[in-house]
Parts: C-alpha cells; sequence; structure tokens
C-alpha cells in the first residue's frame, strides 16, 4: 500500500508518529481517493483515477476548494486488491474522511459494515452491492446513479426491443462473459430470473483475474454454444482482450454488448473489426463543458495532472469526473443543510442524501448537457437512472438510442429481496436511526 500527496492547498500537514495528517478541520475537508494505478487492472483506473483528482483539483484551483474551504486530496493505491484496499480504509479513517470511494466492488463488501461504525459514507457510484441502494436499510452507503442490475435490465430489455418485444427472446440463447469476481457476479441473479421468467437460455463464461488476457478458451466455448448474444461484465485488460478474441473468433459484433466499463483503449483493442460492439452509458464524452475546459485550463495546462492530455475527456476520464461531482455535490449540499464550512462524515451523508441535480444545477456547475439529472433520497441512494446504448464506429463512441428505462417492478423486488436478506444473514445488522432531513 502506498499513498500520494496531491493537494494540500491551503492546509499543512503534520506529521506524527510517520502518519501524514491533515490540516485542522476547520482549515480544510479531507477526501482519500482509492485508486490501482498498478497491475492489470490499471488500464481502466489510471483514466478515472485522473478524473476523479482532476475535477476537485479543479475547485480547488479555480473555487478555492468548495464552499470557501480547501479539500485535501489523498489516493491510496490498491491495485483494486480487496486486502490493500481494506487496508487503505484502515490508514485513512483516522484522519476525518467525509466519505470514501472503495473502486471496487470487491473493497466495497467488506466496508458496507465499517461505514455505520466510523460514521463515513460509501460511494460505491455504479457498482458494488446493488442492494444498498435501499437506504432505509444502508443509510451510510451510495451506489448512484444505477445499479448492476439496472444496467442488465436496460441491456435485456434493449435487446428485447431489437428482437421485436421481450417475449421474442424466448428460446433465445444469451451468453455472459464475466469476470469471475463479485463484481462480475453481482448482475447473475437477476439474470437467472429474467431467463426464467422471460425464457432464455443463460450460457455463462467466467473469466479468472489470471487469464483476463487470455480468453481462448472462452471463446472457443462460444463458437460451441452459439450464443445470440453475448453480455460482457469486464474490467482493466479483461474489455480489451475480450474484444479482440471476439474479433478473432468471428462473433458478430452487433450482437455483443457490456455494461459500462469498457474505455476507448478497449475498443481500439479489436481494431477494424470492433466496429458495432455497444455499451451502456449515462455520461457524455468530449471536452465541450465548461467544467472540462476548467480542467484543462486550471489544472492540465498548469501541470497539476497525471493524465495523458489526449485522455482528458476520453470516457473513463469523464467517468471519474461524474464520480467526483457527485463528491462535490455531496459535500456543498451538507454545507447547505448544517450552516458549517468544514462538514464532515455524518454531514456529507446527509449532503449526498440530499443531492439534486436537475438541469438547472448541472448548468451552474458547467456540464449542462453532460449527464441526466439525479435526486437521491433518505430512501434511495441510487436514482435508478436510466442509460443510454453508444455503439463503437472505428474510432469513437456514438450514441445510439434514447434513455433506456430500467425494468424497474422487476428489479425493484429482487433488489428488496436481496436487501432484506442482507440485513438477516448479518446478525444485529443495525435499523437506521439516521433521520432523515423533510426534503428527502
Amino acid at each position: 500500500m502506498s499513498f500520494r500527496k496531491l493537494s494540500l492547498g491551503l492546509a499543512v500537514a503534520t506529521m506524527i508518529g510517520g502518519t501524514v495528517l491533515p490540516a485542522a478541520a476547520q482549515d480544510s475537508i479531507y477526501v482519500p481517493l482509492f485508486t490501482y494505478r498498478t497491475g492489470p487492472f490499471a488500464g481502466s483506473g489510471t483514466h478515472i483515477a485522473d478524473g476523479m483528482h482532476d475535477y476537485l483539483e479543479m475547485l480547488n484551483q479555480r473555487d478555492g476548494g468548495i464552499g470557501g474551504v480547501k479539500l485535501v486530496l489523498e489516493e491510496c493505491e490498491t491495485g483494486y486488491d480487496t486486502k490493500k484496499g481494506v487496508e487503505c480504509y484502515e490508514s485513512v479513517k483516522g484522519k476525518n474522511p467525509v466519505i470514501v470511494n472503495p473502486w471496487s466492488t470487491g473493497i466495497t463488501l467488506p466496508l458496507i459494515p465499517r461505514a455505520s461504525v466510523d460514521k463515513i459514507p460509501i460511494l460505491s457510484m455504479a457498482y458494488g452491492l446493488s442492494a444498498s441502494a435501499r437506504g432505509d436499510i444502508f443509510p451510510w452507503v451510495f451506489n448512484p446513479p444505477a445499479t448492476y442490475w439496472d444496467g442488465l435490465s436496460m441491456i435485456v430489455k434493449y435487446i428485447g426491443e431489437k428482437e421485436g418485444g421481450l417475449d421474442k427472446l424466448k428460446g433465445k440463447k444469451i451468453g455472459f462473459l464475466h469476470l469471475d469476481a463479485s463484481f462480475g457476479k453481482e448482475p447473475i441473479p437477476l439474470l437467472q430470473e429474467l431467463s426464467k421468467e422471460l425464457g432464455f437460455e443463460v450460457a455463462l463464461y467466467p473469466v479468472a483475474a489470471q487469464d483476463m488476457q487470455n480468453q481462448s478458451s472462452q471463446w472457443l466455448s462460444a463458437r460451441r454454444d452459439r450464443p445470440d448474444y453475448m453480455i460482457m461484465w469486464g474490467w482493466g485488460s479483461m474489455n480489451g482482450a475480450a474484444v479482440k478474441e471476439a474479433v478473432r473468433s468471428g462473433y458478430p459484433m452487433d450482437k455483443f454488448y457490456s455494461v459500462w466499463w469498457p474505455g476507448e483503449d478497449d475498443a481500439r483493442a479489436g481494431g477494424a473489426g470492433a466496429k458495432g460492439f455497444k455499451m451502456l452509458n449515462w455520461h457524455a464524452v468530449g471536452t465541450n463543458f465548461p467544467a472540462l475546459q476548467d480542467i484543462q485550463k486550471h489544472v492540465v495546462d498548469k501541470g497539476l495532472s497525471k493524465a495523458q492530455k489526449d485522455k482528458v475527456g476520453e470516457l473513463l476520464y469523464n467517468r471519474g469526473v461524474y464520480n467526483s461531482l457527485l463528491i462535490a455535490e455531496g459535500i456543498a449540499t451538507a454545507q447547505k443543510l448544517t450552516g458549517k464550512k468544514a462538514v464532515t462524515g455524518e454531514d456529507v451523508r446527509r449532503g449526498m442524501e440530499n443531492i439534486k441535480l436537475d438541469p438547472a444545477r448541472l448548468k451552474e456547475l458547467g456540464l449542462e448537457g453532460f449527464t441526466d439529472q439525479l435526486v437521491l433520497s433518505c430512501s434511495d441512494h441510487n436514482g435508478h437512472r436510466p442509460a443510454f446504448m453508444q455503439e463503437w464506429d472505428g474510432t469513437k463512441w456514438v450514441k445510439i438510442s434514447n434513455p433506456i428505462e430500467p425494468m424497474t417492478d422487476r428489479v425493484k423486488s429482487q433488489l428488496d429481496a436481496a436487501a432484506k436478506d442482507y440485513a438477516e444473514k448479518n446478525a444485529g445488522w443495525p435499523k437506521r436511526t439516521e433521520a432523515c432531513d423533510k426534503a428527502s
């Protein structure tokens, strides 16, 4: 585990027993960023880490922080390893972080029980435990703007529409290529339920972490099974290798779909043959937004970013920007609710629960048209927002659909059951005692 101090702003670091501590609470707000710039997942993690850091650093450079209080940003390298991620958490929790971003479903899961005890909210943005969308059961966990179950339902719904209706999926075979880890397994229960309900067959193709760049056996099996569609739940080097193998094996790319994690480099890995590959997304790519241009001006051009300049505005960089947009809004909303400038984790939990990113607010933030609106509440920590389908045209992502709403009724029943099951299986799971603000 290693730390990299990124920005102290006006804060002064004090060395106590070899540990770097942020300045006094009244002078700063401490935001640790769990990242992975090394290892087999670095191809995805690095760009997200850059986007996360650069948006928050832009607020420091342009605005003096949030509400006049500087942000202390500190990265902790997890390598996408659960043990290292928990070590990062234990190392930062004594520094009064206002929020933690695990950036791994595997890391998120063991942190969920710790959150309410340590009074540190967890932001697992569009990943993690889908059931944690239930704010009444998981008051310290937030996973907007959509759960993995929402995402899976959107893909199945889109495929059904292409076939002429969900009833036309009966008798079809859908392959599910997934990382053989908590993240990749998360949507399988819903996929199996939809399979029973709609009458399609599921073929599972797990990919072990050590085999992410060698998927020949999975794609040989796919050639044998001949699935009508393939859905991918991959991360890191798995995504680019999968696109490359799909092209090599002759799988029709217009039948190959993914949840929202492949970046441009993953699609490029398939060369010209990757044209037609599709994935879900909920935000824009590019830098044609005032906030992104301010990042360029105040951070990138000043040499305060680690990002390669040609990566600024690409999909995963902008995903990191979106993540930090949520962090910043949680902090700003907490300041408004409490009247305090230097807010705490407990304050930011309230702030997250009252986020209202409507079109007017997005315009005010310099992100008009960047993403859909998001409103969270006491009971809903996710939003269950729609996403759109985008397609790789050989050089870039192109939006090809209107917003696709999740299958709310189907997802909600499964999600409610999973949340209840989690609480029952974890003996002594505390009932929510945190008050709800009237706005929630």
